[in-house]
């Protein structure tokens, strides 16, 4: 009788640990390279979610319009708004924003570009303008996700490479760690910092791949689309970037400066809302208003669409001049319709927007966490680089700092570019405290009590600045979110604390 035992065969393991290897050296570099413009992006991205909270933070006076506005007032918002626009000498472009889920304010904006004036309107439900938008901070917030307050060309080309980058980095991610699916909810706290930093970084990795492939994807286009019309110009249309334009967006109005009377915005509205069972208003803009060649675009919004709204074109009298096809047009159309509602979370209310919050967070999380794991596997080989760590310790923490001092800049009535000079101020003195702490721990020790030190100084303005004028209960549910920010960020300063006082 044999008694031999058969020996175990190894398995071939999915990916060869050569690949896997050179996936992990990639994933660093690559991760090393934008980790700073990355965790920025994604920081300031998480608060833009709530962007239009922010705003109804910094002017709760703001009247309340209910949705959705009928085609007379959007029609009178237009004329009181064309008429400011001629007082203000920026009758060029006028756009009607109607109240929706995402923000309950009836907005009239307009612009010239050959002036470069322009202004942001409140309006009440009757359509007449009552307070000029004054949302400093939200704006600095918005402008700084989208292009990082550089020129706007570049800064969205940054974005989008930005966005790239990150993508690559999530794929190159999963590739590199073959048993991160099988390890989703292993966590190992209370021992190495690198393992625990690893074990958080890969699980939130997993667990949210899905919202972070979506965000990375959709803010890569949105960064990137002016280059991709022009190479679509270039192929499709012999370098000719206004038909590419023109075949995505929609018709454009034409450059006659011959004087012509405001369309009947409102005979529009009701003839596409008769034509589309559930329609209802959304928003309008008027390209080169008051002129022959005007054009008007309507955003007709239907049930069970993701897409903000479908767009409907007509000249200034009336006569159609087609659809964009956001809803229901070509894939590519679609996919152009659901990109900024898919990025931001606006297409759900509230909680989507919450859970938007919490995953953005995580991924920012995601970000900060990958460079701190390979500043402690430096450390870890006897290599470690202390001057690094407490630089990307800065950088962490000088975010949330840098926000709460744009914020109380915001708040005492300053300018756009002191708000800016007060952010960028404040991220040099994060560098400062690096430059002379002891170490990483220490850097963000202090970074973690400055950070919400501002925040408390931001309510208290907030809470003085505004007394008597806080009608929206949105305000103090910002109030709220800051202070309990505030809270968490400090919890783990004052542990620090005690532990240095009780060795000393």
């Amino acid at each position: 009788m044999d008694d031999r035992v058969s020996p175990k065969i190894k398995r071939r393991p999915f990916l060869a640990p050569d690949f896997v290897r050179a996936m992990l050296a990639g994933h660093s570099a690559l991760g090393l390279a934008f980790a700073a413009l990355i965790y920025i992006v994604c920081l300031s991205g998480t608060l833009s979610v709530f962007i239009f909270e922010l705003q109804r933070w910094e002017q709760p006076d703001a009247p309340h319009v209910a949705a959705p506005i009928s085609a007379d007032i959007a029609a009178a918002a237009t004329r009181n708004g064309y008429a400011q626009s001629v007082k203000d000498n920026a009758a060029h472009d006028l756009t009607v924003t109607g109240p929706s889920a995402r923000s309950p304010w009836l907005l009239v904006n307009y612009r010239d570009h050959e002036t470069n004036v322009d202004g942001a309107w409140v309006a009440n439900d009757q359509g007449e303008l009552v307070a000029r938008v004054a949302t400093p901070f939200s704006d600095f917030i918005g402008n700084l996700h989208m292009h990082l307050h550089l020129p706007r060309t570049w800064g969205l080309f940054l974005v989008g490479l930005t966005g790239v980058a990150l993508l690559s980095s999530l794929i190159s991610g999963l590739l590199s760690h073959p048993r991160l699916f099988k390890d989703a909810f292993a966590l190992r706290w209370g021992g190495s910092k690198r393992l625990q930093e690893a074990d958080l970084h890969n699980r939130l990795g997993v667990w949210g791949l899905p919202f972070h492939v979506v965000v990375s994807l959709t803010g890569a286009l949105l960064g990137l689309s002016t280059l991709i019309v022009g190479v679509l110009a270039m192929a499709a249309y012999d370098g000719n970037s206004e038909a590419a334009f023109a075949a995505i967006l929609g018709p454009q109005p034409g450059p006659s400066e011959v004087a012509a009377p405001l369309p009947d915005v409102a005979a529009m509205i009701r003839a596409v809302e008769a034509e589309t069972p559930g329609a209802t208003f959304t928003n309008l803009s008027v390209g080169h208003v008051g002129h022959a060649e005007q054009l008007v675009s309507l955003g007709i919004s239907t049930p069970q669409q993701i897409a903000f709204s479908e767009a409907y074109h007509f000249d200034g009298d009336g006569r159609p001049r087609g659809v964009t096809g956001l809803e229901n047009g070509s894939v590519g159309q679609q996919i152009l319709g659901v990109l900024q509602p898919l990025h931001f979370g606006w297409f759900g209310g509230l909680t989507i927007k919450l859970i938007y919050g919490l995953l953005g967070l995580g991924l920012t999380i995601v970000t900060h966490t990958g460079v701190t794991i390979w500043l402690a596997r430096r450390r870890d080989k006897g290599r470690a680089v202390p001057g690094w760590e407490r630089v990307w310790s800065a950088v962490g923490w000088g975010q949330p700092f840098g926000f709460g001092v744009a914020a109380v800049l915001a708040l005492a009535g300053q300018s756009a570019a002191v708000i800016l000079a007060g952010y960028l101020v404040a991220c040099a003195a994060a560098l400062g405290v690096a430059a002379v702490a002891a170490d990483a721990d220490k850097t963000t020790r202090a970074l973690r009590w400055l950070s919400a030190l501002s925040f408390v100084a931001a309510i208290a303005l907030h809470l003085q600045t505004r007394a008597g004028r806080l009608d929206d209960v949105m305000s103090f549910g910002v109030d709220a979110a800051i202070a309990l920010a505030a809270v968490l960020i400090v919890i783990p300063a004052l542990r620090g604390s005690r532990r240095a006082l009780s060795a000393a």
